[in-house]
C-alpha cells in the first residue's frame, strides 16, 4: 500500500529534462521509449494472436513507434505501420528510428490498411505526443476515429492523440485509449479533467531516468506514503479529548442534511467531540440516527475548538454571511466550503480577511465555485484545472483542493497534487459534505493541514472504490455509505502502517519485536 511516490511534470518539465538528457543519453531516449513500449505491448496482448497495427505520425511520437515496430518485429510479432507523412519530413532521431526500422525488414503503408477478417490484436497510436497545441484535423483525425472503433486492445504512446498532456483537455479528434505508455513521469493531463476516460490504464516507464534527481517535481500523485507518517496507533491510556472538537457550521432551512452528513463524517473518523452548529431555528435537537453528534444553533457553537468547517448546507443570507466573519477571525484550522465560497467569491472584503489569516485555511471548491471565486466561468476553470487550482491557492493564501475527476490539490507556495481515487458515482448529492467533515475530522485531531487535506480527498475516494469492489454502486452511490467505508479504509491503513518496517512505530520498531 506505500508505495513509492510518483512524480508529475507538465509538458514543460517533461522538455527540460529530455533536453538535458538527450545529448549524452546512451541508448538514446527514444530507443529506450520504444523498446519499453514494445514490452509493454507484449504482455498487454500475450494471449492474442493476429497482427499489430502501430499508426506513426509525423514526429518524435511517431519516431517512438517505429523503434516499437522494430522490437516487436524482432520478437516475432507480425506488425503492420501505418506512416502518413515523408521520412524527410521527420525530426533527425525520429528519422533514424524510421531508417532503422526499414533496414530491419520492416514496410510502411500510406494509408490505415483495412483491419484482417479475425481483428488486430492490438492497435497502436504513435501519432502525436505531448507538445500537441491545436486540433487534430483532416487524415489524422479520420484515422483516430477508425483507431477508435477498433474492438481490440488500443495503446497510446505517451499521451493519447488529440489530447493536451497539462489539462486534460481533448483537442477535437482524440485517440481513446484501453491503455497508454507514458515516459520519464506521469504528466498532469493523464490524470485530470477528461484525462481518465481517454487513457485507460496507464503505465510509467521511466526509461531509466530518475526524473526528481534531473528537476524536483512540484506535483505527486496522491497515495498514503504522502501522510503515513500520521497513522499512528492510539495509546490505551486516552481519552476522547486527546482527539480534539470539530465544529461544523451550515444546515440552513432546507439543508439540515448537509451539516449533519459533515458531522458524521467527522465523528466516524474518530473525532473526540463533534459539534454541529445549524442556522435552520427550528432545526432538530438531535440527530436520531447518531446521537453522539452535539446540535446546537449556529451562534452557540463553542468558543473552544480544534478546528471548524464552515459551509455545508450555510446558505448566502446575511447571518450566513455574518457567521463567516466571526469565523474568519478565529485562530484555528478553518476548511471553507460550498457558501462560504460563494460568498467570498461575491465580497472581496471577505476575500480579504481570508487572505489576512495567519492560521491555516483549507478551501475545498468544486469548479463552479473556484469560478466564482475567480472570476470566471466553470469552461475556463476546466480548461486548464491545474492553473486554477494553483491561482486560488496564491490569491487566497489558502490550501485548495478543486474538486472533479482527478481532484487538484494546490499549496501557496506552489506544489500541487492529484488524487486518483474514487469514481463517477461519487456525482451525487452530499458528497462534498462529507469530505469537508473527514478533513475537518483529522484536523480536529491534530494533523497538519496539508495532510489532512490530502488524507481526506484520498481516503474519501477510496472509500467509495471499496463500495464499487462490494458491489454498492457506482451507480446509485449515496454520500451517506462512504462515511462507513471511509472508516473501515482509514482503520486499515493504520493496521498497514503498523505492520510496515518502514513506519515510525512499525513492526520493526516497536518494544519487544
Amino acid at each position: 500500500m506505500f508505495s513509492p511516490l510518483r512524480p508529475i511534470y507538465p509538458v514543460a518539465g517533461i522538455r527540460e529534462i529530455e533536453n538535458t538528457l538527450i545529448p549524452s543519453a546512451r541508448p538514446p531516449l527514444m530507443e529506450r521509449a520504444g523498446r519499453a513500449a514494445a514490452q509493454d505491448a507484449v504482455r498487454l496482448i500475450m494471449d492474442r494472436p493476429g497482427p499489430i497495427l502501430i499508426a506513426c505520425g509525423p514526429g518524435n511520437n511517431g519516431g517512438d513507434g517505429f523503434v516499437m515496430a522494430r522490437q516487436l518485429a524482432q520478437a516475432g510479432r507480425e506488425v503492420i505501420v501505418a506512416f502518413g507523412s515523408t521520412a524527410d519530413r521527420l525530426p533527425a532521431e525520429a528519422a533514424k528510428a524510421h531508417a532503422d526500422y526499414l533496414a530491419a525488414g520492416g514496410t510502411v503503408v500510406s494509408d490505415l490498411p483495412a483491419a484482417p477478417a479475425n481483428g488486430w490484436a492490438l492497435v497502436v497510436d504513435a501519432l502525436f505526443g505531448i507538445g500537441l497545441g491545436r486540433p487534430i484535423e483532416g487524415r489524422y483525425a479520420s484515422w483516430i476515429q477508425t483507431l477508435n472503433a477498433q474492438p481490440c486492445p488500443r495503446m497510446a504512446l505517451d499521451v493519447p492523440s488529440g489530447l493536451d498532456a497539462d489539462t486534460g483537455q481533448p483537442l477535437g479528434a482524440t485517440f481513446r485509449a484501453t491503455h497508454t505508455t507514458t515516459f520519464i513521469a506521469l504528466k498532469p493531463g493523464l490524470l485530470t479533467n477528461d484525462g481518465p476516460d481517454y487513457c485507460g490504464e496507464i503505465s510509467v516507464q521511466r526509461i531509466d531516468i530518475d526524473a526528481p534527481a534531473w528537476l524536483p517535481a512540484r506535483g505527486l500523485a496522491i497515495a498514503p506514503s504522502l501522510f503515513r507518517s500520521h497513522l499512528q496507533p492510539r495509546p490505551r491510556n486516552t481519552h476522547k479529548g486527546i482527539y480534539g472538537d470539530a465544529g461544523i457550521l451550515g444546515g440552513s432551512p432546507g439543508m439540515v442534511g448537509a451539516a449533519l452528513l459533515a458531522g458524521r463524517a467527522a465523528l466516524w473518523l474518530g473525532t473526540g467531540r463533534v459539534y454541529v452548529g445549524l442556522l435552520e431555528e427550528r432545526g432538530p435537537a438531535v440527530d436520531f440516527a447518531h446521537p453522539e453528534l452535539m446540535l446546537r444553533q449556529a451562534e452557540a457553537l463553542p468558543e473552544r475548538l480544534s478546528a471548524l468547517a464552515v459551509g455545508p448546507g450555510l446558505g448566502t443570507q446575511p447571518a450566513a454571511a455574518a457567521l463567516l466573519v466571526a469565523a474568519l477571525e478565529r485562530t484555528i484550522p478553518l476548511l471553507l466550503d460550498a457558501d462560504a465560497l460563494n460568498l467570498i467569491g461575491t465580497d472581496p472584503k471577505l476575500k480579504a480577511a481570508l487572505k489576512a489569516r495567519t492560521t491555516p485555511t483549507l478551501l475545498t471548491p468544486h469548479p463552479a465555485e473556484a469560478a466564482r471565486m475567480l472570476g470566471t466561468d466553470t469552461a475556463s476553470v476546466q480548461a486548464n484545472r491545474l492553473h486554477a487550482a494553483l491561482e486560488i491557492a496564491r490569491s487566497c493564501r489558502a490550501l485548495v483542493v478543486l474538486k472533479g475527476c482527478g481532484s487538484i490539490i494546490a499549496t501557496p507556495d506552489e506544489r500541487w497534487f492529484v488524487n486518483g481515487s474514487g469514481h463517477p458515482g461519487m456525482a451525487s448529492a452530499g458528497m462534498g459534505d462529507v469530505l469537508t467533515g473527514l478533513i475537518v475530522g483529522l484536523l480536529a485531531q491534530g494533523w497538519p493541514a496539508e495532510s489532512a487535506l490530502i488524507a481526506g480527498v484520498h481516503l474519501h475516494g477510496a472509500a467509495a472504490d471499496r463500495l464499487a469492489r462490494e458491489g454498492i454502486g457506482p451507480v446509485g452511490l449515496t454520500a451517506s455509505e462512504t462515511i462507513d467505508a471511509a472508516r473501515g479504509v482509514f482503520n486499515g491503513w493504520l493496521i498497514e502502517a503498523q505492520r510496515d518496517p518502514r513506519h515510525p512505530g512499525g513492526a520493526a520498531q516497536r518494544p519487544g519485536r
